[in-house]
């Protein structure tokens, strides 16, 4: 699997937490979410799968959350790995990202979880703004 990112430190023990992440293009247009920790951090909608959990429910789930839209998924566009600290749980990651392709369907209301912002923006200009280099390339890959 590809990685993006750090490199695997040998100093540390990571655990595996697999995600799912939607592009969510309406046009040219890409909704993002901020989320405002420490720093501000422009990524993909998505998150952790919850043990037991199939991908595309807690792709829902998680974009609903961050958001506020609910999705029609339309295809799997990848995966790739990830080695990172995450603070919000105190824990190194071994971060298995699964991305895909999906289409607003319709706005529920501003995002149920805290510290998140939805963002519209053109796909062009949030490709420079997103955190991570995986979420950069499967942005450019699903222009194509």
């Amino acid at each position: 699997m590809r990685r993006f990112g750090d490199s695997v430190r040998p100093d540390i023990t990571y655990t595996d937490r697999p995600g799912a992440y939607a592009v969510i293009l309406d046009g040219d247009d890409l909704l993002l979410t901020e989320q405002i920790a420490e720093v501000a951090e422009f990524q993909l909608p998505g998150g952790g799968i919850d043990p037991g959990e199939h991908p595309l429910p807690a792709l829902h789930r998680e974009c609903l959350e961050e958001t506020g839209w609910k999705i029609r998924i339309e295809r799997r566009l990848g995966a790739y790995q990830r080695f990172t600290f995450m603070p919000e749980y105190a824990l190194w990651a071994r971060k298995i990202c699964h991305i895909y392709l999906a289409r607003p369907t319709r706005h529920i209301g501003p995002p149920s979880e805290p510290g998140h912002t939805a963002l519209w923006m053109p796909a062009s200009s949030a490709i420079r703004l997103l955190a991570n280099t995986g979420d950069r390339h499967f942005v450019t890959l699903s222009r194509r």
